[in-house]
């Protein structure tokens, strides 16, 4: 089908890879590990819970033992030991697992609630007195608990602004350090609570970074769309092996068994009957993958971590028998709809919009080579080797933003990135004007791209920004001033009324605060002036603007200015006044 082979595609061919290069064989440093008779072959580390009295640690270790011996399994918080545990292993692997109370614990907080305090926990395996092996994680003492579909952290909920991270490069395997610890600075930068690892397990890197920065992860098990019967055992050991591997970051705040197993997404062939119907029935009737594999991995992950929030599966609509459903995929103004139609299914259906994590458009990059070499041939380019090679979706933008109507590459290419920017502002200041009321976050789709590609990353793959990324910045500042979105096109003589609120992240109120909000076109405008208080972490409905467009023809600004203190915010809305035809 079209609209799959160019999401696919955007998986499996790019161009700009050096295709000689080997992902098999051994292509990075090899370590060894000199042991006694005891090795720690795997050491998991889970906080289970945590206040400022006292943390509670869940750890398991599997010994590999030549012989059958006895042990003593000796436990060090920040260099002090604080439990021995004698036990009898036999010959081969052996599991033990044992819990730790920790006495005034510092504790690790997501970025702008508190401190990122980290605390080094080490397992020793003493054998005859003489110390065999040592294993050691960095991990962060906290509670995470979800209500919902909101996030609290140490029992502070957080409204959590996110977007899906793709692997840094395509060929992950040679991804950096750097790499890593630039994409959660940016995402900072942005002004983003967290990261949705879209897909894959990311380098080590990535979730130290995040650690050390306190911005939370909402982790992605490398399950995406269908499988066959065959990969369930493998699933299911290799969920218990990302708990081992990344349990012990506090930056982790929840585990997705498997993204979109349903395989698809509405309007994603097209506006037509028969693919409405595939979506429906595809999330309403049972399949191996949603019913049968999803259920044994999250039984997995929560077996192995009963710290953390696990979901079966991400994207797949409320069906029977619970009718509960889980986070909702939705691309409003892209494969289906208007971009407004977010804020009427939150109107009728308001569990579908409790966490949107998946909603976006595509755009193109600036100074792109494999854009720019063929700019004389515009609009003639050869839309089908873009499609399969780079990701370009021709058949949407041919909807939204239609290629053939700009003189120029670079007009198409800037009204995509306007497109997309336009689309992420609106999604993102309606989420967080509904914050807890159903919604308890977002996760943009995506932050970034791996590759050369026509994509939705509001970060090209080389790291630079697209304008979407300003858009996004804007919209996720700490407090916002924020109105319903205005029409693109209005008529002289047409009556409007736009809801203002505004949000605000922080935990102190704002007092005394004043709100302006300036219509303004050609020759003229009209202001209104608004004051009051809003709540710590809650959202104000400051007014209702009421505005007849006037006479004069062409642009029509609304600028809005608040002012709390040292605390300053503005927003900007634009449409055209034009007679409308007939």
């Amino acid at each position: 089908q079209r609209g799959r082979r160019n999401i696919t595609g955007v998986f499996q061919y790019w161009d700009g890879i050096d295709r000689t290069w080997n992902p098999g064989g051994l292509w990075r440093p090899v370590k060894l590990f000199d042991t006694g008779p005891v090795r720690v072959d795997r050491l998991r580390v889970l906080c289970r819970d945590a206040d400022e009295a006292r943390a509670h640690l869940l750890l398991a270790a599997r010994l590999d033992s030549d012989a059958s011996r006895a042990v003593t399994v000796r436990t060090i918080v920040d260099g002090e030991v604080v439990a021995e545990l004698d036990r009898r292993v036999a010959t081969g692997l052996n599991e033990v697992a044992w819990n730790v109370d920790i006495g005034d614990p510092a504790l690790w907080w997501p970025r702008g609630l508190g401190e990122q305090h980290l605390t080094t926990v080490a397992v020793e395996i003493v054998v005859d007195g003489e110390r065999s092996d040592r294993r050691k994680r960095r991990t962060g003492l906290r509670t995470v608990a979800w209500d919902d579909w909101k996030c609290s952290v140490n029992g502070e909920r957080l409204f959590i602004k996110a977007a899906n991270v793709l692997p840094s490069r395509a060929d992950l395997a040679h991804a950096t350090r750097a790499d890593q610890e630039l994409l959660v600075e940016r995402a900072i930068e942005t002004g983003l609570d967290g990261l949705r690892v879209h897909g894959h397990i990311a380098p080590r890197a990535l979730y130290a970074a995040a650690d050390q920065a306190g911005l939370l992860l909402l982790q992605d098990f490398p399950l995406q769309w269908a499988y066959g019967r065959s990969v369930r055992g493998a699933a299911v050991e290799q969920a218990r092996a990302a708990v081992d591997a990344l349990g012990h970051h506090p930056s982790i705040v929840q585990w997705n068994a498997h993204n979109d197993p349903v395989a698809v997404a509405v309007g994603i062939a097209g506006p037509t009957g028969k693919s409405r119907a595939r979506y429906v029935l595809g999330h309403q009737l049972p399949t191996w993958n949603k019913s049968v594999l999803d259920r044994w991995v999250k039984r997995a992950f929560e077996r192995a971590d009963p710290t953390r929030l696990t979901v079966p599966h991400s994207g797949v609509l409320p069906h029977l028998p619970l009718l509960d459903g889980t986070d909702s995929h939705f691309y409003f103004g892209w494969y289906h709809g208007d971009v407004r139609d977010v804020e009427r299914l939150a109107g009728g259906l308001p569990r579908l919009v409790r966490f949107l994590s998946e909603f976006g458009a595509q755009a193109a990059p600036d100074d792109a080579p494999f854009l720019d070499d063929a700019a004389d041939a515009w609009p003639d380019l050869d839309w089908e080797h873009l499609e399969v090679h780079h990701g370009l979706q021709k058949w949407v933008f041919d909807q939204r933003v239609p290629p053939d109507t700009f003189a120029t590459l670079d007009e198409w290419r800037h009204a995509t990135q306007v497109y997309q920017a336009e689309l992420v502002k609106h999604h993102v200041e309606f989420l967080r004007r509904i914050k807890y009321r159903p919604a308890g976050g977002f996760a943009l789709f995506s932050f970034n791209e791996s590759a050369p590609v026509v994509g939705w990353g509001v970060l090209d793959w080389r790291g630079r920004p697209k304008l979407a990324w300003q858009a996004l910045q804007h919209a996720c500042a700490p407090v916002l001033v924020a109105a319903d979105r205005p029409p693109a096109i209005v008529a002289p003589g047409e009556r409007h009324r736009l809801d203002l609120h505004v949000v605000n992240d922080l935990r102190v109120g704002l007092d005394a605060c004043q709100v302006t909000a300036t219509l303004s076109w050609a020759g003229g405008s009209q202001a209104w002036r608004f004051g009051g208080a809003v709540g710590p972490d809650d959202v104000a409905k400051v007014a209702t603007l009421g505005f007849e467009v006037p006479d004069t023809l062409g642009r029509v600004g609304l600028d809005l200015r608040l002012v709390c203190g040292d605390v300053e915010a503005t927003n900007h809305y634009h449409s055209i006044a034009t007679i409308p035809p007939g």
